[in-house]
């Protein structure tokens, strides 16, 4: 398999995680943004969501299966990380917003400790490809477990905002965690393309 070296990777992925792709496109217009996340993310979005993420937790593997090795220690496109920092916080990061949203409606959210949202938090500079794909597997598998609990609760208002677009309920934090999916992914393919 050849590595893509143009867009149609996202044509690709807009075909199987539809609301993801519709919602990141949207993302640098804040109220439109702000509107996309309400409608895709609301009452009974969970199970049209869970594959869309799953799709997205596939572009994310085949990107990794695409770059070199020597790549995983390049530019990454996020601050000064370099790409395995850059995968690992995509992988924490959508385990982190699908359970918050998870947490949000298991009522069981903590009120003396509760969650903090910390942004660009990055993950190990020296993980190897292997360790990479073992965090994108426990992200999927967590992905699942939040997406089965959020089901039937995706108007539950979350107790803690999203540091970018606000208050968010647990179907919207479903949907955000694809959105960060697709940003990084267009970083990623970035580097994909330069390196072909």
């Amino acid at each position: 398999m050849t590595a893509p070296t143009d867009e149609s990777w996202l044509l690709e992925l807009s075909g199987s995680a539809p609301d993801l792709v519709a919602t990141w496109r949207l993302c640098d217009r804040p109220i439109a943004g702000r509107r996309e996340l309400r409608r895709r993310g609301g009452t009974g979005s969970a199970a049209r969501l869970a594959p869309q993420l799953e799709a997205a937790a596939e572009a994310l593997a085949a990107t990794l299966a695409w770059l070199p090795d020597a790549a995983l220690a390049a530019p990454g496109g996020e601050a000064d990380w370099n790409v395995a920092q850059t995968f690992a916080h995509t992988t924490g990061a959508r385990r982190f917003m699908a359970g918050i949203g998870a947490l949000a409606v298991s009522g069981a959210w903590p009120t003396a400790q509760p969650p903090r949202v910390v942004p660009g938090v990055p993950g190990a500079a020296n993980a190897d490809r292997a360790a990479l794909l073992v965090l994108l597997e426990k992200s999927r598998r967590a992905v699942a477990r939040s997406v089965e609990e959020i089901a039937g609760h995706e108007a539950v208002r979350v107790p803690i905002p999203h540091p970018l677009v606000g208050w968010l309920r647990a179907g919207e934090w479903l949907l955000m965690a694809g959105v960060h999916d697709v940003m990084h992914l267009e970083q990623l393919h970035g580097l994909v393309s330069r390196a072909a």
